[in-house]
């Protein structure tokens, strides 16, 4: 190997060595980036061999690559749309919330904008299936970025539901005097989400025996109000000798022509399970004067709600929740794989491309196939481990002094035959 081979040898090294010191100051930067990807260093021997009888001589070449399959640490956050992917998969992000490009992201620090949109702290939209009524996946080719779409919750409104069941709960006083009547109000909703107020009245018919009727339904902001006709009362209750429920006439009643609009509404009516007490049973009041005790009702019907918040659970599901009681799933964020995602490309931010070698993307739903899960109020942590790092930059600083005391030597030599001339 002549002088100048070594010396072309050398400042390969040194140009190897600056390559990975790059990547090391690159990782150490980013050690506490969301989502973060670190970087390596691969080096490879350059051989020039210039015939079959002389020496090889040569270089090192150096590429940095990034582990971009590598799983980061999950920690937990506390706001409950930030995100992070326990195992394989990429959210599916764009920096425009209508029809933006697609790209890829581990970095799932996603909050509400002031447009209802959920963004990362690098400013990418978050991009998912929009759900049916039934909570299905609405679009017709669900393995096509296309049928991806900004998820936003605030063009998501709340809608009433109709009262379809009541249930009651009640202790009819066993030492009420038969004739003796009681009263009590319920409330339900119709179709529309107009609240109305149902009179009950319970009367003592004998022994072990009660009868139940209502009144017409009334708006519950105005009782002088009649808003429908109520049919399919009065019902017959028994009770067994111990006090728990024996037996109910009907099962369930009707209203009828709603004066505001809504349709006909059925209701199962559950007072209890016979022979049981989880529903209306007859003890002794222990009063002078009976009453009805511990009277309690429930009704699945609510009024049209507003929105307060957003859930995201482990398959993805994306639900708006309002102040009504009402939770809705309206849609489902994909998990996107790749057979080969240490190919994909690095763009500015924690974002990735695809590329010939990295393979087709591949859409499914959390937990499918290879995909990962989805962690809610969870971030995933940068891949850097500054042991590691430290540990590189050392072995990286020593190949760099060690290359240039060889052009430095290398330099002396050259010197040397220089000086021979004179």
């Amino acid at each position: 190997m002549s002088i100048t081979s070594a010396l072309y040898s050398a400042t390969s090294g040194l140009t190897a060595q600056s390559k990975a010191l790059a990547s090391i100051s690159s990782n150490i930067a980013n050690s506490s980036t969301t989502g973060y990807k670190s970087t390596g260093t691969s080096f490879q021997s350059f051989i020039n061999q210039t015939s079959a009888v002389d020496e090889q001589v040569g270089g090192v070449i150096a590429y940095n690559y990034r582990n971009v399959s590598a799983q980061g640490e999950i920690q937990s956050s506390t706001t409950t749309t930030n995100l992070a992917i326990n195992g394989s998969g990429f959210f599916a992000v764009s920096d425009d919330s209508s029809d933006g490009d697609i790209v890829y992201t581990r970095n799932g620090s996603f909050s509400t904008d002031s447009d209802g949109n959920l963004v990362n702290s690098e400013g990418n939209y978050l991009y998912g299936w929009a759900l049916d009524s039934t909570g299905s996946i609405a679009a017709n080719n669900r393995n096509s970025i296309d049928s991806l779409e900004a998820i936003n919750t605030t063009t998501v409104k709340g809608t009433p539901k109709a009262t379809s069941s009541l249930e009651l709960d009640a202790n009819l006083p066993s030492d009420a005097a038969t004739g003796d009547t009681f009263t009590s109000d319920v409330e339900v909703f119709d179709a529309l989400g107009n609240s109305h107020s149902i009179a009950l009245t319970w009367t003592k018919t004998g022994d072990n025996a009660w009868e139940l009727d209502a009144a017409d339904p009334t708006l519950s902001s105005d009782s002088g109000t009649t808003t429908g006709d109520i049919s399919g009362f009065p019902i017959t209750i028994t009770f067994n000798e111990d006090g728990s429920l024996a037996s109910s006439s009907a099962s369930s009643f009707s209203i009828g022509d709603w004066t505001t609009g809504a349709g006909d509404s059925t209701i199962s009516l559950d007072l209890g399970t016979a022979d049981g007490t989880d529903g209306l049973t007859q003890y002794a009041s222990g009063e002078d004067e009976p009453e009805i005790g511990d009277f309690a009702f429930d009704q699945d019907g609510y009024e049209p709600g507003t929105l307060t918040g957003t859930t995201i659970d482990e398959n993805g599901i994306v639900s708006a929740t309002f102040d009504n009681g009402e939770t809705r799933a309206v849609y489902q964020i994909p998990i996107v794989t790749f057979a080969n995602a240490d190919g994909l490309d690095s763009e500015t931010g924690s974002v990735f491309t695809q590329t010939a070698a990295s393979g087709q993307y591949q859409l499914h739903t959390a937990g499918d196939g290879s995909a990962g899960e989805v962690k809610s109020s969870a971030l995933e942590s940068s891949t850097v481990e500054m042991t590691d790092e430290f540990s590189r930059m050392i072995i990286a600083q020593q190949a760099y002094t060690a290359a240039s005391k060889v052009v430095t030597t290398a330099d002396e030599m050259l010197t040397t035959l220089i000086s021979m001339k004179r």
